[in-house]
């Protein structure tokens, strides 16, 4: 990860940091939007989140594999440095771990690293209301805003209802970013 400006033969990398849920499969919705415009994508699922999303399909969209576990000493690293993040979609967990600075995943590893990096991030938040109606969620957000974290716009969903994964809007991790990453690109 670098504060760099890309080589001029070298896109900027986008990571999409892809969390479980219902809507996890619509990630490759994010990725076209970002690679038409002009990034190159590498993908970190949770643990949990790899199971929602087709891996082999997305490998095949980025060029890259998707990373879920951390490397062993020695090992190539599988992704070109992130120059931004986009964490979609941003879950509950993932979210109240990250602003606690809780690192037991790759994905919040990275996540807590790329702050202190000054890589900018962008995070997508899909939980249902009840989750949402927990202290924790606001304070959350709260901090991860006060660390300069961007938060999209999508509101919680009914608890059992799975929320309206067609009105999910992938490409606002894009728009939130874009300012913020002009001299990158």
């Amino acid at each position: 990860m670098t504060e760099e400006p890309p080589a001029p033969d070298r896109k900027p990398v986008l990571y999409v940091v892809v969390c479980a849920a219902g809507i996890a499969p619509g990630v490759g919705k994010l990725i076209t939007a970002a690679q038409e415009a002009n990034w190159d994508v590498g993908v970190v699922a949770t643990p949990q989140g790899l199971g929602f999303i087709d891996a082999r399909a997305i490998e095949t969209q980025t060029g890259y594999p998707i990373r879920s576990a951390w490397r062993s000493p020695g090992d190539p690293r599988p992704l070109p440095p992130a120059d931004a993040i986009a964490v979609a979609p941003a879950t509950f967990n993932t979210l109240n771990k990250w602003a606690a600075g809780i690192s037991d995943t790759l994905a919040l590893g990275i996540l807590c690293e790329a702050h202190g990096m000054g890589i900018p991030t962008a995070a997508l938040p899909y939980l249902n209301a009840a989750q949402a109606a927990h202290p924790a969620y606001r304070q959350s957000l709260d901090r991860l805003r006060s660390m300069g974290i961007l938060i999209g716009s999508h509101e919680p969903h009914r608890p059992k209802s799975g929320g309206a994964t067609d009105h999910f809007h992938w490409e606002e991790a894009l728009e939130l970013l874009e300012p913020l990453v002009r001299t990158v690109r």
